[in-house]
């Protein structure tokens, strides 16, 4: 994703107002109504209903089905979509390890994670999707699987709502897990720092791709991860590993950007290996613009995902 300029940040929620609300609920609630406002007042006609209960015209399909009102406003030809098409089954697969504790603001990468979770799954909700969570560290943490029904949603904040405490990432297991838990096909969503091996995200997956769902990968960091802009050396704290370090940011700025290049670049290989899509955000970024970006670039690509109704 392109980073937002200060001009462009301010047609977008900003993200310090939005994490001081301390319900996660409300916060995924007001990213979506800012979501949708942002839409209504943009030029992209049709794209507000792109993702709801409608669909573009394809030359072969029933033109009875057609909806004429909607061509009066958008000029454009959409087909109403039947119950079959529009219920999607979406997994979120959030990292819970120590790691994502980290943040030089005053939320962390897990804070933000979480929220991003919470706003898709409120988002898929109100469209009628069915919504599940494996939240994961170095083992399984909490299961939910997809559904749409009363209470289901409010199940799913309690679980996003649990703070991240494990040690070490390992996505090996969870992933494998998920492939055993989900015998229908639909979206699978990452939201991870990634600091774990690539070899491991390449194998698992692969492994989701290969039995037929559509994989997104969310890659949450704090921008001094990306920048490592420390002036003076100082004692670092290893989360995982539980070691201070003392580190010369001088010494040290040279061989950590390249290897965090170089492992980035490496994870969005993977994921262009097995067609799913990758997405890098900071933990500045304003959700309702990710969001956003997010639905948009999947229209852009013509995505289209295997849709089931409801459990």
């Amino acid at each position: 994703m392109t980073p937002a300029t200060d001009k462009t940040r301010g047609r977008y929620i900003d993200t310090r107002t939005l994490m001081q609300i301390r319900s996660l609920e409300l916060r995924a609630r007001v990213v979506v109504q800012g979501f949708w406002s942002g839409i209504h007042r943009s030029p992209y006609h049709g794209f507000s209903v792109e993702f709801t209960e409608y669909r573009q015209y394809v030359p072969g399909d029933d033109l009875r089905y057609l909806d004429w009102r909607l061509y009066a406003r958008s000029d454009r030809y959409y087909i109403k979509k039947f119950e079959d098409e529009t219920n999607l089954r979406c997994h979120l697969l959030l990292d819970q390890s120590r790691s994502m504790t980290f943040g030089t603001m005053d939320w962390t990468k897990a804070d933000y994670a979480h929220t991003l979770a919470a706003t898709l799954a409120y988002f898929l909700f109100q469209q009628g999707d069915a919504v599940g969570l494996l939240s994961f560290d170095e083992g399984i943490r909490d299961y939910l699987p997809a559904r749409n029904r009363p209470g289901h949603l409010r199940q799913l904040m309690l679980s996003l709502e649990k703070p991240a405490s494990g040690k070490s990432t390992s996505i090996a297991r969870p992933l494998r897990r998920i492939v055993e838990l989900v015998n229908k096909r639909g979206l699978m969503v990452l939201i991870s720092d990634l600091l774990a091996p690539v070899e491991e995200l390449e194998a698992q997956l692969g492994q989701l791709a290969a039995t037929g769902h559509e994989v997104v990968v969310f890659r949450v960091l704090d921008p001094s991860e990306i920048d490592f802009d420390f002036d003076e050396a100082q004692i670092f704290h290893d989360v995982e590993s539980e070691k201070d370090l003392f580190i010369d940011p001088a010494a040290a700025k040279r061989n950590y950007l390249k290897r965090f290049a170089e492992h980035g670049d490496a994870a969005r290989e993977v994921c262009q290996k097995i067609g799913a899509e990758y997405l890098s955000v900071t933990i500045d970024d304003p959700l309702d613009r990710v969001l956003s970006d997010f639905l948009r670039q999947r229209q852009q690509r013509g995505k289209t995902v295997q849709r089931h109704a409801n459990p």
